[in-house]
């Protein structure tokens, strides 16, 4: 018996594999921080 290779399935199945790492690391990113007065900073660190 020859054993042939389900193509449009593998390609699903990938896609699936895909789009669920693509889900998982938008959940675990941090947004930038911005809008951050360095000055600010710098004086609570000097108490």
């Amino acid at each position: 018996m020859a054993v042939t290779t389900l193509k449009r399935k593998l390609r699903r199945k990938r896609q699936s594999q895909n789009t669920r790492v693509i889900k998982i690391k938008q959940l675990s990113a941090k947004p930038v921080i911005k809008n951050v007065d360095v000055e600010e900073l710098k004086k609570s660190f000097g108490k």
